[in-house]
């Protein structure tokens, strides 16, 4: 699936409020005629886009797929899109079944705005030292506890969910003048954790922050050693791994 998610309050579906979830369950009813439980890859938050987020559900066994997404394309179209559905193994869930997750964070970066750019990317106006934002993004490889740039979420027994995970791969490009990505790789991601991270480093190649103080930030475990949360609207979910 792809989804510009300005309009929704995430994906979750959550009752009073519109989201990507709910808009896509109540259409997938409405097409297969009875009660449908979506699960998604990632539950991206409020504003954050995606253009490979992976959902499951079941359907009956006769539902011709190219007929569904059709139907689902003229329904949700063209703010949702099912970009392509396939019969899954039974017993598949997107969500933990996924061995990663990648994102893509996208910052425009020169004076001037640029009105086509400004749904889908961050203007930074001063000047970013990719190769200092690089050299500090090699400190978050591998397995850490990332508690510095996540919020802290409990399960439903109260107990604190984990913030530790493994990040594979971590870099910024140059797309085309001006226009710089970041894309990590990682296990799973957790509250913030994307956008906390390039907050991060967008404040080290401004030079606000030297690139080795990003170890410092990872090893301190604490929130509120990262002030600079970037805004959702730069964020991707680019695509899902499985095994």
């Amino acid at each position: 699936m792809a989804y510009d998610g300005k309009p929704f309050h995430g994906f979750a579906v959550n009752q009073g409020v519109r989201t990507v979830g709910g808009e896509l369950a109540q259409a997938l009813v409405r097409c297969l005629r009875q009660p449908v439980e979506v699960t998604c890859a990632g539950r991206t938050d409020t504003g954050v886009h995606a253009w490979g987020q992976v959902v499951s559900f079941d359907a009956p066994d006769d539902t011709e797929l190219s007929r569904l997404v059709t139907a689902l394309n003229r329904m949700l179209g063209p703010v949702i899109v099912m970009r392509d559905a396939a019969a899954a193994p039974e017993g598949f869930n997107a969500r933990f079944h996924a061995s990663s997750r990648t994102y893509r964070y996208t910052v425009l970066n020169r004076p001037v705005p640029d009105p086509f750019l400004a749904p889908t990317s961050w203007h930074c106006p001063r000047p970013l030292d990719v190769e200092a934002m690089n050299t500090a993004a090699e400190a978050i490889l591998g397995e850490h506890n990332f508690s510095s740039f996540c919020r802290r979420q409990r399960t439903a027994g109260g107990a604190e969910k984990s913030r530790v995970r493994i990040v594979s791969r971590a870099g910024w490009d140059t797309v085309e003048e001006d226009v710089l990505r970041f894309e990590i790789e990682a296990s799973s991601f957790c509250h913030q954790m994307v956008r906390s991270i390039t907050g991060a480093l967008v404040d080290i190649g401004a030079g606000r922050r030297s690139a080795a103080a990003m170890a410092s930030i990872l090893a301190a475990e604490d929130r509120s050693a990262v002030p600079n949360l970037a805004p959702p609207h730069g964020l991707c979910l680019w695509s899902v791994s499985y095994p």
